[in-house]
């Protein structure tokens, strides 16, 4: 079951928790916060297996959009993404900041950069992929996660780039202990990228926040890394 299922049903217990230590003092029937804690249940089930977590994503994203902490982190993560990705020379096609912007792109999770994926996909297929091209996009999908850890000293972000980065490893034929080497060492990678080009990520963040559009940003990276040397 998904994280976003599995919080729908955490609300809807805490619904009912609370419903019964405050449902005597309001006078309050069992029967109210009985049928909402199913109803939330059923919404959550429907959501798992019909929609994938989509609709779970955005009330929750929706419920979190009113942080303005929330809203930054996300800034922050995909920023990571989208300047890794350019200075590995990767082409970036958009980015999402919501769940529902994600939603329209057919993207999956609460936002996300997308990439022009095309090689790294036909060469999955053919099951030729080199060793530089892998590598490069690991190193893309654990930087959002690596930029979270730089700002903020812990990430919360970065499940679906984990799983991404896994299951290709997996179906390559890598061992799971082999994943987790590769999930820490690109994370390094991408850390040491983003400290060598702060001013260009710090440029990104301001860019995106101004929800700039994918030339206006990468020209915000250029320029910032042409004020630095």
């Amino acid at each position: 079951m998904s994280t976003t299922a599995l919080n729908l049903i955490a609300i809807s217990v805490f619904i009912m928790t609370i419903s019964s230590l405050l449902g005597p003092l309001f006078h309050l029937s069992p029967t109210i916060p009985a049928t909402l804690t199913f109803t939330v249940l059923g919404i959550a089930t429907f959501d798992a297996f019909s929609l994938q977590g989509k609709g779970g994503n955005l009330v929750l994203d929706w419920i979190a959009g009113f942080s303005p902490e929330h809203r930054e982190r996300i800034i922050h993560h995909e920023a990571g993404h989208f300047l890794v990705a350019y200075l590995l020379g990767i082409p970036i096609m958009g980015y999402t900041l919501t769940a529902w912007e994600a939603l329209k792109q057919k993207q999956p999770g609460q936002g996300g950069v997308s990439f022009d994926d095309g090689e790294l996909l036909s060469q999955l297929e053919q099951g030729t992929i080199s060793a530089q091209m892998l590598e490069r996009y690991c190193t893309i999908w654990m930087a959002g996660i690596a930029a979270e850890m730089l700002v903020y000293q812990n990430a919360e972000g970065g499940v679906d780039d984990k799983s991404k980065l896994s299951m290709v490893l997996t179906n390559l034929g890598f061992p799971a202990s082999t994943c987790e080497q590769k999930q820490r060492f690109c994370a390094l990678q991408a850390k040491t990228l983003l400290q060598e080009n702060w001013s260009a990520y710090q440029a990104l963040v301001y860019a995106m926040r101004e929800r700039a559009s994918v030339a206006e940003c990468t020209h915000a990276i250029a320029q910032a890394k042409q004020q630095t040397t």
